[in-house]
């Protein structure tokens, strides 16, 4: 069989390497240029029609949708309804408490209390604002709670889909291209790779620690793009190219 057969045949399973006249090629790198024929800006559709992602959805959280890679985890629909209850709940006690706080200190101007029949009256618009408030410090706690439930939702959705790697699309198109277990950047680095050896392939080129905990390295050529590694316990655990664009 001659290079362009072979190359057919690996082209038509969905992988990413060619057997050359030499040997196999190397694998293809996960970087700045995209992966699998996904590149950073493409539109979802433009990513959908390269037939490199699954056509259902892993997530719909905060207005981002996520794609698996072709072969890629499906979608788990019980945590979908579970992400998409919890962040109605969020959104429509956030929205009472915000309400609530508007009217809480609108108590009125009290009479001073001359006579019986006034001070009775004042002490039932007094009881009515403690109500009041006692209301809105319910919902205050209910919406902090309904908060904490929602960043549960999205630390799990995030742990999943960097676990397999994938592609999230906001509004202005992808903005989080995540490398699958497998894929390594050009200089090697990949899950599994230790944090000296991150530190070694990019601390010269400005890797940069993170609030998030996570190194960043910015993407020269890509404006708003950059590189992210998740670590744990010294070694790197994820790789994405991810941008500053916003989900909705």
């Amino acid at each position: 069989m001659n290079k362009r057969v072979l190359c057919a045949a690996v082209l038509l399973t969905g992988l990413t390497a060619c057997t050359s006249d030499n040997g196999p090629a190397a694998p293809e790198a996960f970087g700045p240029a995209g992966y699998r024929g996904l590149t950073p800006g493409m539109t979802k559709e433009a990513a959908l029609a390269t037939g490199k992602l699954a056509t259902a959805p892993t997530s719909n959280l905060d207005g981002c949708t996520d794609f698996s890679y072709v072969g890629g985890p499906a979608p788990d629909q019980a945590r979908m309804a579970a992400e998409d209850a919890a962040e109605k709940k969020s959104r429509e006690l956030n929205a009472k408490a915000d309400e609530a706080g508007k009217t809480t200190g609108q108590t009125g101007t009290r009479q001073p209390a001359q006579n019986a029949e006034q001070a009775a009256k004042n002490a039932e618009e007094a009881a009515k604002g403690a109500q009041r408030a006692a209301e809105g410090a319910k919902l205050n706690a209910d919406a902090t709670m309904a908060m904490v439930e929602l960043m549960e939702k999205r630390e799990a959705r995030d742990a999943a889909f960097s676990a397999e790697g994938g592609a999230s699309f906001g509004k202005d198109g992808l903005r989080q291209l995540a490398a699958p277990p497998t894929a390594k950047t050009a200089e090697g680095i990949g899950t599994g790779s230790t944090v000296e050896e991150l530190k070694k392939a990019y601390e010269p080129r400005g890797l940069k620690l993170g609030e998030n905990e996570r190194y960043q390295l910015a993407i020269a050529d890509k404006a708003n793009w950059s590189y992210e590694f998740t670590v744990k316990d010294n070694k790197v655990t994820a790789v994405s190219l991810l941008s500053s664009a916003k989900c909705s």
